[in-house]
């Protein structure tokens, strides 16, 4: 994948871990591996791809000669583990597009070793094309399968419905309440919302947040949590904000116009993955259903009739191999945005009893009475999740997808 090696680095480069070491030589090394990524990416995109992979060995050279003390190894061995895997991913696009069969197969084989362990993409990588009837390629990527999450999310248990009585009540507040009020009026939704349909103006919504608020994955913003502070901090400094926030942010604007909403943590089965996703669930008094809807990317599913679709009906739809669509207005793709990156991240999903103005303050106390209530599958050890500690647990998505009240 064309972009994979260039996020990954991306990732290393703004973590925290390269901001808080103390590791002179490990800081000298990213900055150089940054300076050769952007080489690479440049003879990549001219279509050199003879310089691109003289890049790429380059990059296996200082990895072999970094020199580091045994304590920084294993402080950065998952980060080396990263770059090698990626680094021998794409020397193994360059080597297939330069039709050097065999060096190509046995970088691919070596990126596995390092721990790749993206199937889906390699499986639809064009760049590999002309190692896929390698018979040492096939095997390879046989291995690669165990890894693939859309086979992990098919794999997941099943459902069961509970006794809920127990459970807490999801509450939804009033377009009324005074900082919704203010966030009408800020923004001015009604004439964002336009003069449609109640499907028209979910979308329409949708849309200003996702093309008005940059979004940055890794920034967490340095403000209040809420829609107005949010959308002024962006402006302030140019700076985008994370899922989650742009998620808060279009819960409290559906919100302030009288829609029930909640903003929706998607997770994946892995507790040492600190990636998920986070979007939103509007409820259409039009369709009667909860409908899936995505700020940072300007997302929203489809079946093949153009139906719109739930978190949890997206979420049966891979599992069960069922057709699913994007929006044409999407930024990301079909293939990377479900069959990998949702795939992953709808093991389990969670969300807050409350959806309110601020429901996460920055700031402030957590108001007492707030929970976070996760719908997970059967079979999922909770015991051994940190994430889902403290958390009201449910099987049962008839009660976590109740119609609002």
């Amino acid at each position: 994948m064309k972009l994979l090696f260039n996020l990954i680095l991306l990732i290393f480069l703004t973590s925290n871990v390269f901001a808080q070491t103390n590791s002179a030589t490990w800081n000298k090394f990213l900055t150089d591996i940054n300076q050769l990524e952007k080489e690479y990416k440049t003879f990549y995109s001219a279509k050199d791809y003879q310089k691109a992979a003289t890049v790429l060995n380059t990059i296996t050279a200082k990895m072999d000669s970094l020199q580091l003390s045994e304590n920084e190894k294993q402080e950065f061995q998952t980060t080396i583990k990263e770059i090698n895997a990626n680094v021998s991913y794409s020397l193994a696009c360059l080597q297939s597009l330069l039709n050097k069969k065999k060096q190509a197969v046995t970088s691919f084989e070596k990126a596995i070793f390092w721990g790749y362990t993206d199937y889906r993409n390699a499986l639809n990588d064009t760049d590999l094309d002309n190692i896929r009837k390698e018979n040492k390629f096939e095997k390879a990527l046989k291995q690669l399968k165990q890894y693939d999450k859309l086979t992990l999310l098919q794999q997941s248990g099943g459902y069961v419905s509970e006794s809920n009585a127990d459970l807490p009540v999801f509450n939804y507040q009033s377009a009324s309440n005074h900082n919704l009020a203010a966030v009408k009026n800020f923004f001015k939704l009604d004439s964002i919302a336009g003069n449609g349909d109640e499907i028209s103006k979910i979308r329409n919504i949708l849309f200003f947040v996702s093309n008005n608020i940059k979004y940055d994955g890794s920034n967490w913003a340095l403000c209040e949590f809420d829609a107005i502070d949010f959308y002024n901090y962006h402006k302030a400094t140019g700076k985008g904000i994370n899922c989650r926030h742009k998620a808060m942010t279009l819960n409290e604007m559906y919100l302030a116009m009288g829609f029930k909403s909640r903003f929706v943590t998607c997770m994946p089965k892995d507790d040492k993955d600190t990636d998920c996703h986070v979007i939103n669930s509007v409820y259409s008094e039009t369709l009667k259903k909860w409908l899936w809807m995505d700020p940072s990317h300007g997302t929203f599913v489809m079946d093949e009739k153009n139906n719109l679709l739930s978190i949890e009906e997206v979420r049966e739809h891979l599992k069960n191999n069922q057709f699913l669509k994007l929006n044409d207005e999407s930024k990301v793709s079909k293939l990377w945005y479900l069959d990998y990156y949702m795939a992953k991240n709808l093991y389990w999903i969670q969300c807050t009893n409350k959806s309110e103005f601020n429901t996460e303050s920055r700031y402030r106390p957590a108001p007492p009475d707030l929970q976070y209530i996760s719908l997970i599958p059967g079979g999922f050890d909770k015991s051994s999740n940190k994430y889902l500690k403290n958390n009201v647990i449910t099987h049962d998505p008839a009660y976590f997808w109740k119609s609002p009240q």
